[in-house]
């Protein structure tokens, strides 16, 4: 329980306004309640002609208790009865009976509705608490977890914690304001039935806490096996083609059919368990009730009476409602397991260390002047493997550096340094003389533009897609990169031009198309510093020539850094770095390497044949 009150105080503390109007209107309503059924016991000493008993009216005074409240109500009824007939002071009983159920009816609503903005507000906290999360841990998480746990964790873990915790709010609100209030008529009405009644209360919690007990454990396996569903079905939507041409229609379906198949029998254990919290608090409530019926009838019907049948009948009435409470903090305890087991997954995501972090006093950074070195650089991913080892490197403002290698030398690896995508295990990367990480990240990344070789769009329009990344860009400045992108003639070819949505991940373009509308959104980004990640290597010829015209314009007064596997597409830059096995093995012009007859000159002979 104690980390259900953590999460509690960590999410429910802005909404306390709410949690005060829900405490009030619940006290009113337990209130109203309680006279509603104390105007049972007139009405039925009218009903069964129970007269015999008279009242003395006490003076209103400071402090007085509930017995001597009644005890005035109920002597002006006497003295109705007596002027206006018991009739007519029966139908007055009765409208008054109707007009309180109202009220309190109200109040119950009240006390629902103000809850609602808390339930709804916590699920929408944790949702933008686990996204902004999610954007601010450095990619290399994202290497060691799948998208579709992410996304489990994400929906249905918050939809869960939704259900099971946010929705206890309001019984940990209400039921024990109505427990407290209802226990304190029941007391001043009769202790000894009262006493007799609570010695049995906590038996019939603690039959209910030991079956939910194993809920949380079981919870946790049915959650984990509905990541493992939308897991799969991301790989599926990912790589549709690919199970088509292979015809793997039938493989796919029996791993999905497999990891459901387990989902169904954990989520049938755990929705078993719950299915018994009702028929067990149901029996135990009744066998309560009975007991009680038979230790107050041996009250009422022995010779030295501490209670009369109608005033047994309205503590019978009052005793019933104190059991809905104590079944609903019951059911709690089934609910809260299972909340408590999505809000750890989540809190997997929530902990998670973010090691790229931002100096306590960041050094200011507005431009590029002089040039980005790597000193003794080394990279190794969180499982020991090495990716790069002992780079040196110096990269001068305004040159166009390229790198070139075998797949899995580390050239991308080595290029998401610069921009803190990764943070170095060895060695730094200063630019202009300074350390990296003395630099805020948001301000090193604003002098960096990106142009991969899948090109990254959002299910959005040209115009956004273009825009991504630059506040109050006009359709003026748009308009202006995409036809330094060669990228305006195909897009007012479209219907609805700029405004046109282009898809998940653009697929409503073509594969130049989508490049060039990258191209554009670095162009109206105007970065000092390029990295090209083999932008132009899934082009066809035609479109690979379009691309390349508007990267010359990119890259014209720009330090450019460019991954490439096809060679002949950097013989002018300005220095060729040549990586093996995450170090550089050779440097220089493409004629300095080609002379050289060494591993660049073999890596190009191979690509000419």
């Amino acid at each position: 329980m104690k980390q259900f009150w953590k999460i509690l105080k960590r999410y429910v503390k802005p909404y306390r306004g709410y949690v005060g109007g829900s405490v009030i209107m619940n006290i009113l309503s337990a209130v109203f309640n309680v006279v509603s059924f104390s105007l049972l016991i007139p009405i039925l000493q009218i009903l069964f002609n129970v007269g015999e008993q008279t009242y003395e009216f006490i003076p209103w005074h400071k402090g007085m208790d509930f017995n001597e409240i009644t005890n005035n109500a109920y002597f002006f009824v006497s003295q109705w009865m007596g002027t206006m007939g018991a009739n007519k002071v029966l139908l007055l009983l009765c409208l008054v009976f109707c007009f309180i159920v109202v009220i309190k009816t109200s109040c119950y609503f009240g006390a629902a509705a103000v809850m609602v903005p808390i339930r709804t507000g916590v699920v929408k906290d944790m949702r933008m608490q686990i996204y902004n999360k999610i954007l601010a841990l450095p990619i290399g998480f994202f290497s060691q977890e799948r998208k579709g746990d992410i996304i489990a964790r994400i929906s249905g873990d918050v939809q869960e914690v939704e259900t099971s915790i946010t929705s206890t709010i309001e019984m940990l609100i209400k039921n024990p304001i109505l427990i407290v209030i209802y226990m304190t008529v029941l007391f001043t009405m009769s202790w000894k039935l009262t006493v007799f009644t609570i010695v049995f209360a906590p038996i019939m919690i603690a039959i209910m806490s030991s079956i939910g007990r194993k809920l949380k454990a079981r919870s946790i396996e049915a959650q984990q096996y509905w990541s493992d569903t939308m897991s799969q079905v991301e790989e599926t939507l990912s790589g549709l083609r690919i199970i088509k041409a292979f015809l793997a229609e039938k493989k796919m379906n029996a791993r999905f059919d497999n990891v459901t198949s387990k989902m169904r029998d954990k989520n049938s254990q755990v929705a078993t368990r719950q299915a018994m919290a009702h028929p067990v608090s149901e029996c135990l409530g009744s066998a309560m009730i009975a007991i009680v019926l038979w230790f107050g009838g041996t009250l009422i019907l022995g010779d030295n009476k501490v209670i009369d049948a109608p005033s047994f009948i309205a503590y019978m009435a009052i005793l019933y409602s104190v059991i809905q409470p104590i079944k609903d903090l019951s059911k709690a305890a089934y609910g809260i397991p299972k909340g408590l087991a999505s809000m750890e997954r989540i809190d997997v995501i929530l902990g998670a260390e973010n090691s790229i972090k931002d100096p306590k006093d960041p050094k200011e950074l507005k431009e590029f002047k002089d040039c980005i070195h790597l000193d003794g650089v080394s990279f190794s991913y969180e499982d020991g493997r090495e990716v790069l080892k002992n780079i040196n490197l110096t990269i001068p403002k305004g040159k166009n550096i390229a790198i070139v290698g075998a797949s899995g030398a580390g050239k991308s690896t080595l290029v998401d340094l610069i921009p803190r995508f990764y943070d170095s295990s060895e060695g730094t990367i200063t630019l202009d003389g300074v350390n990296i990480k003395d630099f805020r990240t948001k301000d090193l990344r604003s002098l960096i533009g990106n142009v991969n070789q899948d090109p990254i769009l959002f299910n959005d329009t040209i115009f956004n897609n273009i825009a991504f990344g630059v506040e109050g860009a006009t359709m003026e400045q748009v308009i202006a990169a995409a036809k330094i992108a060669n990228a305006h003639d195909f897009i007012m070819e479209k219907e609805e031009g700029y405004d046109t949505n282009i898809g998940d991940r653009g697929v409503k373009l073509s594969g130049g198309q989508r490049q060039r509308l990258s191209i554009a959104r670095a162009i109206l980004k105007n970065p000092p510093i390029l990295i090209l990640d083999e932008a132009t290597a899934s082009l066809d010829t035609e479109s690979e020539r379009m691309v390349q015209d508007a990267l010359d314009y990119l890259m014209t007064n720009r330090t450019t850094i460019s991954i490439a596997h096809r060679l002949s597409t950097i013989k002018k830059s300005d220095e060729i770095i040549v990586m093996d096995g995450g170090r550089i093995v050779e440097s220089g012009t493409h004629d300095e390497l080609i002379a050289k007859n060494g591993y660049y000159t073999k890596l190009y002979e191979m690509q000419a044949l």
